[in-house]
């Protein structure tokens, strides 16, 4: 049962098959048993039990919610929950228990939700792997899946076999961790550059951002205001839709959030994709895109094409600069974002009171990574009065061509873009290590930033297992608030080619997670 759909499980507990409680306890012991992955920073056990109590008395009084009642969630640790240590994955904040609920989080609870807990993140969300965290790096579920292992048995390696365990990638690697390894049916991450999207794609998981301003910030500890936006991660593309439909729409606390009430979500079955335009991008075929993603794109292109749909190859001219342009906006806005945290109101102070300045300094140097004082110092750098013409400003008109290059294509008649996710497959975390954050962060936000940047909906889906046996996805891009077209197409595309479910092996007895699952074939 923990590798229904949203729905399906849905679907057993108001028919009665199984209790909210006897959901919230296999996914509880399923947490027990993957602790290995380290995708959970808090479990939030006797909260989920109680959630799951009260959701039992409304399905014996046939009062459910909806469609989450019930239903086990986890929660990046970047998102306020009241009551609930959240710490960003950094010492600033250890031990740090905010006495208010993110807006998102108070929707899925609203609906009769379980949170089962907090999930493990790069130190405020800033990176690509799921490394740089206090409390070390998430392992990817795939490293321990019979599909890997298998592949991995056939080519000769001299190291322990488990020492070479893969990246979830990041920064919402604990959250596509929880997910891939069914200990909750849809998780929420962030995504700033990529951080929902990146993970997705080598967990093999749906991973959704909506367009800028359709869901609330309210209560997501902000990294970059004018990018960050809460994800979706699930399994596949309607559970997304499930939950979307929960969190868009206007919040008060929240100016950013669109003004007009938002029209259902739910995507519709596309049977054919005839009328449909594909876009392409040129500037997405880059020298560092492994063969085998290559590969996947392109027969992806020729599915499209073979089903009667227009593929056509387009042009985004702005791309070159995109790396450049947001690490200037994103490290300002970092700067500007972080200064908050100064060991007065809230978070880590230090022991030092010489004096106030000391107690400042101290404090930050104690409380942030290297990875954040680094961004912090670019920030404040770009932003210095001789430099902020030359920089903020200029990146500022960049990006604004950036977002135009995607107004020009779409207003072109294409309906979706289909793009590459990452550059390859999951590394492992001994090869991702060797470079430094700053780098890893710019090679693997090549595909996901600009889209951040200009502030629309994008999907990731899983589409193929590379030679390896590790998952391939594909993003898809629509015009911004297209969120319900992006979906649907999204959720065509996975009905055609059919990902395969994870076979997990858990270390300690090598039993398989879900025993009696059928896999379907790839297609592609």
């Amino acid at each position: 049962m923990l590798g229904w759909t949203l729905r399906e499980v849905s679907a057993a507990l108001k028919q009665g098959q199984i209790t909210p409680t006897e959901l919230c306890q296999k996914c509880l012991s399923l947490i027990r048993k993957t602790k290995f992955l380290n995708a959970y920073i808090t479990v939030s056990e006797e909260v989920a039990l109680k959630q799951a109590e009260e959701s039992e008395k409304r399905y014996k009084e046939g009062q459910s919610l909806g469609d989450l009642d019930g239903i086990p969630i986890s929660v990046k640790d970047n998102f306020s929950t009241s009551g609930i240590e959240t710490t960003c994955a950094s010492n600033m904040l250890k031990g740090y228990i905010p006495p208010y609920n993110a807006t998102v989080v108070q929707k899925l609870l609203d609906q009769g939700a379980v949170l089962m807990g907090k999930t493990n993140l790069d130190e405020f969300a800033m990176g690509s792997g799921s490394t740089d965290g206090i409390f070390g790096p998430v392992k990817n579920p795939w490293s321990f899946s019979r599909q890997y292992r298998e592949k991995r048995q056939q080519t000769p390696c001299g190291e322990n076999k488990d020492s070479n365990w893969l990246i979830t990638g990041g920064s919402s690697g604990g959250s596509a961790a929880a997910v891939a390894a069914f200990t909750c049916f849809a998780a929420l991450g962030s995504d700033t550059g990529g951080s929902t999207r990146n993970p997705a794609a080598h967990c093999g998981l749906v991973g959704f951002k909506p367009s800028y301003g359709l869901v609330s910030r309210h209560g997501l500890i902000p990294l970059v205001n004018s990018m960050d936006v809460p994800g979706i991660l699930t399994r596949c593309v309607d559970d997304t839709a499930i939950v979307l439909d929960v969190l868009a729409g206007h919040d008060p606390k929240d100016s950013t959030t669109v003004q007009d009430p938002v029209k259902p979500l739910m995507p519709s079955s596309l049977t054919d994709v005839s009328k449909l335009c594909i876009g392409i991008p040129k500037e997405y075929l880059v020298p560092e895109l492994s063969s085998e993603v290559r590969s996947v794109w392109s027969k992806a292109a020729d599915l499209f094409e073979s089903e009667g749909a227009k593929v056509i190859e387009v042009s985004l001219p702005h791309t070159c600069y995109s790396i450049v342009c947001y690490h200037v906006l994103c490290t300002a806005e970092v700067a500007s974002n972080m200064a908050r945290f100064d060991g007065l109101e809230y978070g880590h102070r230090c022991d030092t009171n010489v004096s106030t300045e000391a107690m400042y300094a101290t404090t930050r140097r104690e409380g942030f990574n290297d990875v954040v004082r680094g961004r912090i110092l670019s920030g404040n750098f770009f932003l210095l009065k001789e430099n902020y013409e030359n920089y903020f400003i200029k990146a500022q008109k960049v990006r604004r061509l950036i977002a135009n290059d995607f107004v020009n294509v779409f207003n072109s008649g294409v309906d979706v873009l289909l793009t590459p996710t990452t550059l390859s497959e999951a590394v492992p975390y001994l090869e991702f290590i060797k470079e430094d954050n700053r780098t890893r962060s710019a090679q693997d936000d090549i595909f996901t930033q600009a889209v951040n940047m200009a502030g629309l909906p994008a999907v990731n889906i899983p589409v193929a297992l590379s030679h390896q046996g590790l998952p391939v996805g594909l993003q898809f891009i629509g015009p911004a608030f297209c969120d319900k077209q992006v979906l649907t197409v999204a959720k065509w595309f996975e009905k055609q080619v059919q990902f395969p479910v994870i076979q997990l092996e858990l270390m300690e007895d090598h039993s398989s997670v879900l025993n009696n699952e059928k896999l379907p074939s790839v297609s592609l």
